[in-house]
């Protein structure tokens, strides 16, 4: 897709999360409420697809791209490796 970036990795916790959840994890948008009217306005891709949908569930490997930035679901389940 020409325009977006590469995507970056974003880990969840669960198996799915729901598309507006998501943009907020992953610094796509500032708040909950700036996903709506961006979901609903059609300027949200899934998978290269338009999505407007803010409930979509997602999984691990579907990427979101909104104005030129992209984010890929990734697996949660690596812990951070911390000294203590």
């Amino acid at each position: 897709m020409a325009g977006v970036s590469t995507p970056v990795d974003v880990p969840i916790r669960d198996e799915s999360i729901r598309l507006g959840q998501f943009l907020k994890l992953a610094n796509l948008v500032e708040t909950g409420a700036e996903a709506k009217p961006l979901v609903a306005d059609g300027q949200v891709v899934v998978n290269g697809e338009v999505e407007t949908r803010r409930g979509r569930q997602l999984v691990v490997g579907d990427v979101v791209s909104v104005g030129g930035m992209a984010a890929r679901v990734a697996d949660g389940d690596a812990e951070i490796d911390v000294p203590w």
